[in-house]
């Protein structure tokens, strides 16, 4: 399979190439720096350098003639996401690209507390841990959420991550996973096994036109 990585060079991105690689894909690793990809040269990467991943003709160049798409964009800082929202702005032109391009599958990272709360989940997690991420992090989450808007109205075969508190931990593969809902209990998980996540939903019918909860 020929994937283009949107932000390949960040902590899950970065694992969403060498894994890819790993499986025998072909992969194009978009980055705004070269210097920050932390992975060796391979026959099978391509790494490019795009500026302003809100651009659809920027992403057009690096989707056509590709597979699949894995965005391993987060938002932007809470900060900065209040007057400069990422996450929404690039996965609008990623999927007009992809239209363009006739490219069908998508896999997104975003985030568990975008997602409903768990079913049975404990008191501490519902009336402490949840809330006071949201209000703390509300201009993240509103990014992230504009970004799933988008991507559910677009005209992709789409799959939605969402993960909880992400560690630089090594990969499993054992994490649990919940189709249209949060992992009850779920509170951390390692960027690899998101990765892992992201690249299983590409060939997963299950996943198809749905939101994931995973964590370890």
């Amino acid at each position: 399979m020929k994937i283009t990585v949107f932000g390949a060079s960040g902590g899950v991105g970065r694992e969403v190439v060498r894994q890819a690689l790993d499986a025998g894909h072909e992969v194009t690793a978009v980055v705004r720096d070269p210097a920050r990809l932390p992975v060796p040269a391979h026959e099978r990467l391509r790494v490019a350098t795009v500026a302003d991943v809100t651009d659809p003709e920027a992403a057009l160049s690096v989707i056509d003639g590709q597979d699949a798409v894995v965005s391993a964009l987060g938002a932007a800082s809470n900060k900065q996401a209040r007057t400069t929202p990422v996450a929404g702005p690039a996965l609008s032109a990623i999927t007009s690209a992809m239209d363009r391009a006739g490219v069908r599958r998508l896999s997104v990272v975003s985030a568990a507390p975008v997602g409903p709360l768990p079913e049975g989940e404990g008191f501490l997690t519902r009336a402490v841990v949840y809330p006071l991420l949201r209000r703390l992090l509300r201009d993240v989450y509103a990014d992230l959420a504009a970004m799933e808007t988008v991507v559910a109205a677009s005209g992709t075969e789409w799959t939605v991550i969402r993960p909880p508190r992400l560690q630089d931990k090594p990969h499993t593969g054992g994490y649990r996973r919940a189709i249209g809902a949060n992992v009850p209990g779920g509170s951390v998980i390692p960027r690899a096994d998101v990765a892992d996540a992201l690249l299983t939903a590409l060939t997963d019918p299950a996943c198809t036109c749905r939101a994931v909860g995973v964590a370890s």
